[in-house]
């Protein structure tokens, strides 16, 4: 649920890989008039590689407040440490130094291009197929035969039929590196006075392997695929929505000729990235929850039961969201959302 780039209108033919294997984190970008690729191996593979340098240095950029996010949403409400956005950064520096604030990022960066090379192609299938569907629909019903000329050929699909795609290529390529991401929030919030010390990510992969068992390497799957969904929905429909509103009333001036300046796409970006992700929220924070169950020397980083400062236990989804609000409130399936919505905003900004 995080998003990096933004695809724009001007530049579209060499933004359009990066806008492609983000399409589900930038569900905007389905009404920016993307087209399936047909372009060369090495073609793609360059653009992957552009990409994934594009997008490390991104993500590092923001890498203290997305550790800082993930210590606050798994932190032990006994045994506070990390107490607001400031005092959590200054706490991470005095405790850690400078390197603590990027404890977890290599394995978050080494996540970019395997899983937008997965995206990427399953982007590619998934809108051919919608594309071929769409055409046969088109015929079916007597539509325009132009119109399904252009679907079948050009694979341009339809601002709600790119959605989908880029939906299904999100979900998919998730799944794929899912491993890595749990490792990462793992890595991510042990500290060194954690008990128990992992030395890497393969270090990591292999000791949760052993000691828990494949199937816990993917703890926290469901509620991370569930929430692309209205993610994906409200932040392509609040885009949308904004952008329309203000190239009809035009405040300030903002709109030229009905097209919105760069600068107004990335705010209206913005506003919609923080609407779709506080909206789906409480999901990433039952992902990280769970992503700590069974890790049995991580008692005083994740969630005590009750009053005890053991970790707690759940047995799924529903019970972890019924546990988190009846020890901890309802506002503890908020928590880390102000340096997340920051980092929403710079991630827009610095594209």
């Amino acid at each position: 649920m995080e998003s990096e780039d933004l695809g724009r209108k001007g530049t579209e033919e060499s933004a359009a890989p990066n806008a492609i294997v983000n399409l589900a984190e930038d569900p905007k970008l389905a009404g920016e008039g993307v087209k399936d690729p047909g372009r060369s191996f090495m073609s793609i593979c360059k653009s992957l590689v552009a990409g994934g340098v594009a997008g490390g240095v991104s993500r590092t950029a923001v890498a203290p407040l997305e550790r800082l996010k993930i210590l606050l949403q798994v932190q032990n409400p006994h045994y506070i440490q990390y107490n607001g956005t400031i005092q959590g950064l200054k706490y991470i520096w005095r405790s850690e130094g400078f390197i603590g604030l990027f404890k977890g990022n290599g394995t978050n960066c080494a996540r970019i291009i395997p899983n937008s090379a997965v995206k990427f192609f399953t982007y590619e299938q998934a809108s051919r197929f919608l594309g071929s569907k769409a055409s046969k629909f088109c015929g079916f019903t007597g539509g325009n035969p132009a119109t399904v000329a252009t679907i079948s050929e050009d694979a341009q699909l339809t601002p709600v039929l790119r959605l989908g795609a880029g939906a299904c290529a999100g979900i998919i390529g998730m799944s794929s590196t899912y491993p890595m991401d749990m490792v990462r929030g793992r890595i991510t919030v042990q500290t060194d006075k954690s008990p128990r010390q992992y030395r890497g990510m393969i270090h990591a992969l292999a000791t949760i392997y052993r000691e828990e068992g494949f199937r816990s390497l993917y703890r926290g799957w469901l509620p991370s695929v569930i929430g692309v969904i209205p993610y994906a929905g409200l932040n392509f429909g609040v885009y949308e929505s904004l952008k329309d509103w203000l190239i009809k009333t035009n405040p300030y001036g903002l709109a030229e000729d009905s097209e919105l300046n760069i600068s107004t796409k990335l705010a209206c970006g913005a506003t919609a990235g923080i609407a779709g992700q506080t909206f789906a929220y409480p999901l990433d924070v039952i992902r990280r929850r769970m992503q700590m169950v069974g890790w049995k020397d991580a008692g005083t980083i994740v969630t005590g039961q009750g009053k005890s400062k053991a970790p707690l236990e759940y047995n799924g989804m529903v019970d972890a969201f019924r546990k988190t609000v009846q020890n901890e409130g309802f506002r503890a399936l908020y928590k880390g959302l102000v340096p997340n919505c920051v980092k929403v905003c710079a991630s827009h900004h610095r594209s």
